[in-house]
Formats: structure tokens, sequence, C-alpha cells
């Protein structure tokens, strides 16, 4: 069996304040309710997952005999394959719970489905669901650590905590330091309005002291988004002026009611990246993307598989460790790890 750490061996540890104080919160339903120094230490913690993952064997006991429910109510392959694929390889058993599958469809409230989680024992619950707060609703409800997978327009944690752990090792990778990322520009284009990844971003990215720049259409820009302290463009050859890592989402048509664009073509024109838009950005900028791609539509194929310049790969390489190291934190109380009860 490879071995494992816990944060009492883990080098980075002593960065950070001991046992609970370093992460007092039970649960992780937002970046939002996070300070700068409670970012760093999960991104820390996370760090030796990275490594643990890439050797041949894969597997640890830490959480032996506790249970994981990945409830998903709203589909997402991707999130719940990471997720359960983090689950494992800590030794727990997952159990995952697809929206078809579930009682939901039958008519039951999402608090007596909650209800009905809290009463399998579970030890930690993943939630993905597609209402703003449902996450938090499930947490008010049970006894144990919820972890928000993604919840309507609002938040998306873990996707902002991996897509900061993937920048950070391209960052060094490259010979750069990273404890933070001040002084790096980072623009952000494509569908801001429906994107719980673009919030979450911009939250942890300004955290970490990069300055944020969003992108879209003006029928795809939040109203006030410029309160949370972003720099807001419509021109995304404008936004990419010098900047340090270029983020593009995808146009979220399952959300949309009405026509919020001319035609994927037009978008393609006006906002999607190509080889010659990115030349606008500084001369080594990164790109990303948290998938799934719409290649030709928000972004062209010879820009996202640019060997020396885009992380999108990286990106999905950390999910598994950031998810990893957010189960086996929020579960330190309940296997009475030192400092964490």
């Amino acid at each position: 069996m490879a071995s494992m750490t816990t944060r009492s061996d883990n080098p980075a540890s002593s960065r950070f304040p001991v046992g609970r104080q370093a992460f007092p919160h039970r649960d992780l339903t937002g970046i939002g309710r996070l300070q700068r120094h409670e970012i760093l230490f999960l991104l820390a913690e996370a760090q030796q997952w990275v490594e643990f993952n890439r050797q041949s064997a894969k597997h640890g006991d830490l959480l032996t005999g506790l249970t994981v429910i990945n409830a998903f109510f709203e589909n997402s392959t991707r999130t719940l394959l990471s997720f359960e694929i983090a689950g494992k390889r800590l030794g727990a058993d997952v159990v995952n719970m697809h929206a078809a599958q579930s009682s939901v469809k039958k008519g039951e409230t999402l608090i007596d489905t909650a209800i009905t989680l809290n009463a399998m024992r579970a030890d930690a619950i993943v939630i993905r669901h597609g209402s703003s707060g449902a996450t938090q609703l499930i947490a008010d409800q049970v006894d144990c650590p919820v972890l928000n997978a993604g919840d309507g327009q609002h938040e998306h944690p873990t996707q902002a905590l991996l897509d900061a752990l993937a920048l950070r090792e391209a960052l060094v990778a490259r010979g750069q330091s990273a404890d933070d990322f001040t002084g790096l520009t980072i623009t952000i284009c494509g569908d801001i309005l429906h994107s719980r990844v673009a919030r979450s971003n911009l939250l942890c990215l300004q955290a970490l002291g990069a300055t944020v720049r969003l992108c879209a259409p003006p029928a795809l820009m939040p109203t006030g988004i410029e309160a949370m302290g972003a720099e807001v463009h419509h021109d995304f050859d404008a936004a990419l002026k010098g900047a340090d890592v270029v983020m593009m989402l995808r146009l979220q048509t399952e959300r949309m009611s009405g026509q919020f664009i001319p035609s994927p073509r037009e978008y393609h024109h006006l906002y999607g990246l190509t080889k010659r838009r990115l030349g606008y950005a500084s001369g080594d900028a990164l790109v990303m993307h948290p998938g799934p791609m719409n290649r030709g539509v928000e972004i062209d194929s010879d820009v996202a598989d640019m060997i020396d310049r885009s992380i999108i790969t990286r990106q999905v390489e950390m999910g598994v460790a950031i998810r990893m190291a957010c189960l086996e934190v929020l579960t330190r109380a309940r296997r009475g790890v030192k400092g964490w009860s």
C-alpha cells in the first residue's frame, strides 16, 4: 500500500496555524466563506496528493471505514468521476447517487432527501445541484461535512481550487514564484452570467492577489459584477492585452432561455480564442478551460492543444488532488485526528 501523509508530517503544514485553526469550517460550500490563508492551506494539502497520484500505486487507507456519498442532482461526468476517484484513493466507501435514480424525481423535497441521507450515517456528502443555495440547504440539515460540487449559478469551489493549483504548478515549472498570484492579470472570457466557475474563480484568484478581468457579451455579463472587484470588458481583444493567463468558459446553453448570442459562428468571431487573438496577451500567457470544451466556438483546437501554453489537462489532474485534500481535511474531526476534534 502506498504511504500517505497527514498534516502532522506534511512539510507544508508548518506554514499554517495548528490543528483546526488552519481550516475551521465543517463544510466547503463556497470560496466566498474562506480566508486567504485557508485557501493556501488547502492548496498546500493538495500538493502531497499530486505527488501521490503520480505513483504507480495510488491507494491509501486514511478514510478506510468512512462512507462518502456523491449526490448529483445535476449531471457532470468529469466532476463525479474526479470525486469518486478521490474518495476511493483515500480508502473510503464511495456511493454515487444520480438524479435519475433520486426520489426527488418522485416528488420528494430536497430537505427530505437531506434527512434521508443523514439517516444513512454518511461521513461526507458531495452535492451537485441545479439550484443556487441547495448545497447549503442540505448542509444545514445533516451532521456530516458537505462539499459543494456546483450549485446553480452560485459557486463551484473545488473547481476554483483546482484551477489555482494547476496555475501554481505551471508557474513553478517555469521557475516563477507562486506563493500567491500577486502581479498576475487573469482574463476570464465566456458565459459569465451562468457560470458558477467564473464566480468561484473570481473570489479565489482575487484572494490570492491576482487582477481579474471578466469578458463577455453584454447579455452574458451579470449586472453589478463590478462590485466584486472584477474589471469588466465586452471587447475581448482589449481584455486580453497583457494578460498572463486566459481562462475560457463554454456557453451554457442548457441554462439559457431566449437568444443570448446571434449564433455560435458570430460568437466565435467576437469571443473565440484563436492563435491570432492570443497574441494580444503576454508572450507566454497560459491558457485554461474548466471543460467541457466546445472546440471551434469559445476556443480553437490549435490553442487548446498548445503544449507550451495550455494547462487544460493539468487542470483535470489537479482536480483529483484537490478533492482528495478537501475530503481528507473535512473528515479529520470524524476520524479523531489530533487537534481537529
